[in-house]
């Protein structure tokens, strides 16, 4: 295909860049096949642990020269990025389409996050504020500011092959840090086609090596070599609340950082007040769009009892107009889940929802015949169910919606959204102000995300990204989340000719 061709993708190819150099190791490999028609697109040697320890000490001697850039200089650089994904959008957009199996439209999507996210990060180059306090002692002037940290190592998931690593290191980089990115073995060809932009780049600008690192490996071997290793202070995870459990043990016992970036168990509730045209092209969207692989993907609906019915034909019809196929077909709404095990999970998430008491009123079939050889495609489901369920309760990473029913004010729906263990993001569609002003107060929805009169998913760069509880309390991207890649100092100066000491406190020497 041209665009693989274009984005330097070759039939082998290596998993472990020190940013302009290719390490050699040549066992372990990959074979990395498209969720879409099941063919073979490429193989990727992994990396040995051997490359890893080249790649760290590369990096870390990469950032004692590039800390010393000034910060503007670096959003130059970044901002050089920024064109050269505008110029290799379309393959881009194209590779992370068919080897995910996510539409075009929202390949093409990914990709303009990633160069959004550049543009912000120019414009944050330049504004590392600290602030300015007054000191209790005279002639004294106190101020905080904020230094890099080092190595800053992000581990990203399949569902979004660039965009999430793209909020890390492009941040990153403006705050005087280098990066090391462990990309899934899922989706590795993405990770690889980026690294070659990138090279281009480090080139033309005579940058130090090692300040965009790629590591393709098993968790086992590289992925856990990362957590344990002091020269890296910052890892970046997005994955299953049981990684990020894992990983924030690890990096705790060595006093590192960690920004977990874990499950989601979304929910969008509707009122009496809701706005259904406006709510059901949200629903259908939140619920199928990367078939149902988002992090912010809408898992449950939670109803008022006097609009239920209504919104369940609604939604019944709406999945039934839904197109199905090739994810490079720009005219399908859902492409393939992203492996057979995927299809697997799906389907036995839908058994235990009808053995504790649900209704499967549409979906859960597996396509077959032409264009469906891969065996990922599966029709999205609508299930009648309850909160409590147990299966409801966990996050399947597949197109399943759980109509939930509600009865009495906002306040119950509220309750029943809360009530799981995930803390990602939340909506709610209403035209009545108290019940949306209840939804977004200190007793309302305990998600890091929460919305009113929009969907769960499809969150802006502006705003910081992230969720609590079992999601793991990270921020990326947006707002203030630049400060999670640096540290802070205060600093007191005294411009005086005296001593005084802080609270008074005075020797007689």
């Amino acid at each position: 295909m041209d665009f693989l061709k274009r984005l330097g993708i070759k039939e082998e190819n290596y998993g472990a860049s020190t940013g302009v150099a290719w390490l050699k190791t040549a066992d372990r490999k990959l074979e990395i096949k498209s969720p879409s028609d099941g063919k073979l697109i490429a193989t990727v040697y992994q990396a040995s642990p051997e490359d890893y320890e080249q790649v760290a000490k590369t990096s870390y001697e990469a950032f004692l020269e590039w800390r010393k850039v000034p910060a503007p200089k670096r959003g130059e650089i970044v901002r050089q990025i920024g064109l050269a994904l505008r110029e290799y959008k379309e393959a881009l957009g194209m590779l992370v389409s068919y080897e995910m199996g996510k539409s075009l439209q929202e390949g093409l999507g990914e990709v303009q996050e990633m160069i959004d996210i550049c543009d912000f990060a120019v414009g944050q180059s330049r504004m590392l504020y600290g602030f300015t306090m007054h000191s209790e002692r005279p002639s004294h002037r106190m101020y905080d500011q904020y230094h890099p940290l080092g190595i800053v190592g992000t581990v990203s998931s399949f569902n979004f092959p660039v965009a999430v690593w793209s909020w890390n290191a492009m941040l990153a980089t403006v705050c005087g840090d280098t990066n090391i990115w462990k990309p899934s073995s899922k989706v590795p060809l993405t990770a690889i086609a980026i690294q070659n932009i990138l090279a281009d780049v480090i080139k033309r600008n005579n940058l130090p090596e090692g300040l965009f690192c790629l590591v393709i490996g098993r968790g086992a071997t590289v992925g856990e070599t990362m957590l344990n290793d002091k020269r890296v202070p910052v890892v970046s995870i997005t994955g299953s609340i049981e990684v990020g459990r894992h990983a924030a043990q690890v990096i705790a016992k060595r006093f590192g950082k960690a920004i977990l970036e874990l499950g989601g168990n979304n929910a969008i509730i509707l009122t009496p007040d809701s706005d259904l045209k406006m709510a059901i092209p949200a629903i259908v969207f939140g619920a199928v769009g990367t078939a149902g692989q988002r992090c912010t993907s809408t898992r449950r609906l939670i109803i008022h009892s006097s609009i239920y019915d209504k919104v369940k034909d609604a939604l019944v019809k709406a999945y039934g107009s839904l197109r199905i196929g090739n994810p490079l077909n720009s005219e399908n709404h859902m492409g393939p889940l992203i492996d057979k095990a995927a299809v697997d999970m799906m389907l036995r998430a839908l058994d235990k929802v009808k053995q504790e008491g649900g209704t499967i009123l549409s979906g859960g079939e597996l396509l077959s015949g032409e264009g469906y050889e891969s065996g990922c495609y599966i029709t999205p489901a609508i299930v009648e169910a309850e909160n409590h369920y147990e299966i409801v309760q966990k996050e399947t990473f597949a197109p399943i919606i759980y109509l939930i029913r509600y009865s009495g004010d906002v306040e119950n729906a509220i309750k029943l959204q809360n009530d799981v263990v995930q803390g990602l993001s939340s909506s709610i569609f209403t035209n009545n102000m108290r019940e949306a002003e209840t939804f977004l107060s200190t007793w309302g929805s305990d998600c890091g995300i929460a919305n009113v009169n929009i969907g769960t998913s499809g969150a802006e760069i502006g705003g910081a990204f992230g969720g609590e509880k079992e999601t793991g309390g990270g921020r990326e991207s947006g707002s203030d989340a630049w400060k999670a890649y640096m540290r802070r100092q205060t600093n007191t100066i005294n411009f005086g000719t005296t001593l005084p000491l802080a609270q008074g406190i005075k020797f007689d020497l």
